[in-house]
């Protein structure tokens, strides 16, 4: 079908900001929706599938509402993200029940698919959830956001936050250092989404008082902890041996949450992974939930979704053949 509309009042500014620098973000826009997309002046005229078409225009109106302000390009990627599944974006924005308002820095935060919905909804109700998926689906971002919010809440004292020390293919050698220095590589993305959410002052305030904790997963035998929000993240690195010992470290007044993404194993070659172990052995215990994602609900940039489509592809190739 092919459907027409214009900005009403027009704003010549609002405008070119909707539409970017020789309207690329147009371009952008119809990759993403399947749509093409002309324009002259305020008028657009968008051809496409009825459903594609309609969710294009609700998309142009949404940007044209926020182009009071510049648009980043990380904004108008979240809203291609929104497009696709706007029913996660009604049920995260709207006033209710099923509103998920957490308390971090980032006063935008919500959930911008219906499984990233589903993963926090799983997060606030269970006391141990998995979140397993490709890269760029929030998985590790989501769940530090919520130990976050529990702590500004005070349900829990403290947030641990724990990874195997694994090299992704590399032998990196003997580190300098003392063990902070020597494990903080491995634990950078934590301390990113602590920073983006906390702020350094805050991150830094926080660990001084004993509220933060960072280290690696080997550390974590022989504890209890106890009231204390927990992450486990590339959990997909640990040996089954590994996962049974940090799930039975959790304590009263605790919550867990173990992210993973199966396809980026790091391990030796004949190593199971403790990632997908669990996820076959924990599958129907009761007060453990698993949120599966995959690539639509990448929110990073539109191509990485592209690649974990086409390395999906191959594995499912190589399957059949197999």
């Amino acid at each position: 079908m092919i459907l027409r509309f214009a900005f009403e009042p027009v704003d010549n500014t609002r405008l070119a900001r909707v539409c970017g620098s020789l309207d690329t973000h147009l371009r952008d826009i119809e990759a993403a929706m399947g749509v093409k997309i002309s324009r002259r002046e305020g008028e657009f005229r968008i051809n496409g599938a009825k459903a594609a078409a309609e969710r294009t225009q609700s998309l142009l109106d949404v940007l044209y509402e926020r182009a009071r302000r510049p648009l980043p390009a990380e904004t108008l990627q979240l809203a291609l993200v929104e497009a696709k599944a706007p029913h996660a974006v009604s049920a995260a924005a709207t006033p209710g029940d099923d509103a998920l308002v957490l308390r971090t820095r980032r006063a935008d935060l919500s959930a911008r698919t219906p499984r990233q919905h589903q993963y926090l909804q799983q997060i606030l109700s269970h006391d141990i959830t998995f979140g397993l998926g490709p890269a760029g689906t929030g998985k590790t971002f989501l769940a530090v956001a919520c130990a976050v919010d529990a702590l500004e809440r005070a349900s829990v004292q403290r947030i641990i936050l724990t990874r195997p020390a694994v090299e992704a293919g590399e032998r990196l050698g003997f580190l300098p250092g003392d063990l902070t220095q020597k494990v903080d590589p491995y634990l950078r993305p934590l301390y990113d989404a602590l920073y983006d959410l906390l702020g350094f002052d805050r991150v830094t305030k926080a660990f001084e008082k004993g509220q933060l904790e960072v280290a690696p997963l080997a550390f974590m035998r022989g504890r209890t902890l106890n009231h204390a929000f927990v992450i486990l993240d590339e959990a997909q690195n640990t040996t089954p041996e590994q996962m049974k010992m940090f799930l039975t470290r959790i304590g009263f007044g605790s919550r867990c949450v173990v992210t993973g993404d199966t396809s980026q194993i790091d391990l030796p070659r004949g190593v199971q992974s403790g990632l997908i172990d669990a996820e076959h052995v924990l599958a129907k215990v009761k007060g453990i939930a698993m949120t599966r994602f995959t690539s639509a609900d990448v929110v990073r940039h539109p191509l990485v979704a592209r690649i974990v489509e086409a390395y999906e592809a191959r594995a499912k190739r190589e399957g059949r053949e197999a």
